[in-house]
């Protein structure tokens, strides 16, 4: 595998990940098919989520990682302000979807697009709570780390800030930028990725209030898997714990849908580190065929080919 191979991968990875999960999102563990019957069209008699959506179709997790990359590629950095548009631009007219329309969005999510609809800046329009500490700053920066050509304090800064407009509390952050180190250095070939990526984000920290924040709550070292839920911390654990079970692309997300709950998100975080890890050749041929809005998908790539020349 090059280097393109695995930026593809990671791209393609996280929205066919999100994609297969989107029939089984909210269902428990208990509820699933086994794990080989997990597909884009579930088993006959299985109570799709989404039911009107066709499958291979990525939802509010993918549409938001392609709006970051956009945003990235046309303005050669992370403007908040031009981000917080494309955020308003998936939610007010479903840009970034294979049809435009918007089936699913967070609760967060939504309420931080309408502060930026009422003119909040988009550097506190996140809400910042203890309890507003959902995923959905975490599902889409992957294509961050894709892009990004500076060091790791720089990646590490961008993905603080990427979160604010929506998740502005610092456990969002946190865990934003242990996942953009993680995918570094899986695109780097590491084979301890995670643990590299882990002791490089406390060098960065230093002894803050940011590496207080990462070993009483992130707790990179703990090997306890996550749920499947919602909270940023449990998903970034279910995604760690999904990509260690498998040794495919096609292992790892159905081990992460395997959870339950929030199935498309799990299986989107841990499915662009799979994609990243096996290469865009390493996900099966079926599935890349099913992923729907590829065009949307070809373009954002080829704009990413000129920008590492």
């Amino acid at each position: 595998m090059d280097r393109h191979d695995r930026i593809a991968g990671g791209l393609y990875g996280l929205l066919i990940g999100d994609a297969l999960g989107v029939p089984y999102e909210f269902h428990p563990p208990t509820a699933l098919p086994p794990p080989k019957q997990i597909d884009m069209q579930p088993p006959v008699g299985f109570p799709r989520s989404h039911p009107n959506v066709p499958p291979g179709t990525w939802s509010d997790d993918g549409a938001l990682a392609l709006a970051l990359l956009d945003s990235l590629l046309t303005c050669d950095r992370l403007d908040l302000e031009d981000f917080a548009l494309k955020l308003r631009k998936w939610y007010e007219q479903g840009a970034y979807t294979p049809d435009g329309i918007v089936f699913d969005a967070g609760i967060q999510t939504v309420k931080a697009i309408q502060a930026l609809q009422s003119g909040i800046p988009p550097y506190r329009s996140g809400p910042a709570g203890e309890h507003d500490n959902g995923n959905g700053s975490l599902m889409r920066v992957l294509p961050l780390a894709l892009w990004h050509t500076g060091d790791d304090r720089a990646l590490v800064a961008d993905a603080h800030m990427q979160s604010l407009p929506t998740h502005g509390h610092l456990r969002a952050q946190i865990c934003c930028a242990l996942y953009c180190l993680w995918a570094r250095y899986e695109l780097a070939g590491d084979e301890a990725a995670w643990s590299t990526a882990s002791d490089r984000l406390r060098d960065i920290y230093g002894n803050g209030q940011a590496r207080i924040e990462l070993e009483t709550y992130v707790r990179p070292d703990d090997p306890l898997p996550g749920e499947g839920k919602g909270y940023v911390v449990d998903t970034l654990r279910s995604a760690r714990w999904a990509v260690m079970q498998g040794t495919s692309f096609e292992a790892v997300v159905r081990a992460a849908i395997g959870l339950g709950y929030d199935t498309d998100t799990t299986a989107c975080v841990a499915g662009g580190i799979a994609g990243i890890r096996y290469g865009l050749s390493g996900i099966p041929e079926g599935w890349r065929q099913q992923l729907r809005g590829q065009e949307l998908v070809q373009a954002l790539l080829a704009r990413l080919w000129q920008h590492h020349g």
